[in-house]
């Protein structure tokens, strides 16, 4: 079980979070920033935290809607559409990155479901704090940035029938990746949106959820271990 801590901004201001670490504490065990579904930071994201944390990583979760967590899809749309994904990305995520560094992990990696899979992304293309990231069907809107630019290896999980972030565009970012010559992984499941997610929309595929979980381990041991 983790807990909730106050980590800093680039900015100098504070920002919570939640911190999972590994059980068998290792020295300069590595980090991953997660980065929140839509809902918030519920039961789900932090028991989802836990578990990478079981896998030997030091986990920090920005609290990016500051405690608020949805029940419903439209409240979830609401605080979604409330959130400044720049000040996210650049911010709060970084802040994570940075503590997690400076605490003694010396690779970091980022990791983000749903909307958290695009401030991911966005954080991949425009914050040079990470070693890998990896993202869960949940990308930007292309003028938010080129994923060609992208200087880290990079695995990506696709739905194929997501009604959310449709496959099209996640072929223009497989695209840009292979036109900058970008490591990267991509996989695609015979699944919905939040395939991963047990509870949220009711899409979760077990099958599905745990090749994905299995790949993102193998991954983030390769990159950061």
């Amino acid at each position: 079980m983790g807990s909730m801590i106050d980590f800093s901004r680039p900015d100098g201001k504070t920002a919570p979070g939640y911190l999972a670490e590994p059980a068998i504490a290792k020295e300069h065990a590595p980090g991953v920033v997660m980065l929140e579904e839509w809902w918030g930071v519920n039961e789900q994201i932090k028991e989802t935290a836990d578990r990478l944390a079981a896998a030997g990583f030091r986990v920090l979760v920005p609290d990016l809607y500051r405690g608020r967590v949805a029940a419903t899809g439209d409240e979830a749309n609401h605080l979604m559409q409330g959130l400044d994904f720049g000040d996210a990305a650049m911010q709060d995520a970084r802040g994570a990155a940075t503590f997690l560094k400076s605490t003694g992990s010396l690779k970091v990696g980022v990791t983000g479901f749903c909307m958290g899979g695009a401030l991911a992304l966005l954080s991949a293309m425009h914050v040079s704090d990470y070693d890998a990231a990896v993202i869960w069907y949940g990308y930007p809107p292309t003028e938010a940035g080129d994923p060609a630019n992208i200087r880290i290896p990079i695995m990506l999980h696709w739905a194929i029938d997501d009604e959310h972030f449709p496959l099209e565009g996640a072929e223009r970012i497989e695209e840009r990746l292979v036109a900058g010559k970008v490591h990267h992984q991509t996989h695609r499941y015979l699944a919905k949106h939040a395939f991963y997610n047990p509870g949220g929309l009711g899409n979760h595929d077990p099958d599905a959820a745990e090749t994905a979980w299995e790949r993102t381990v193998e991954f983030f041991n390769e990159n950061l271990k």
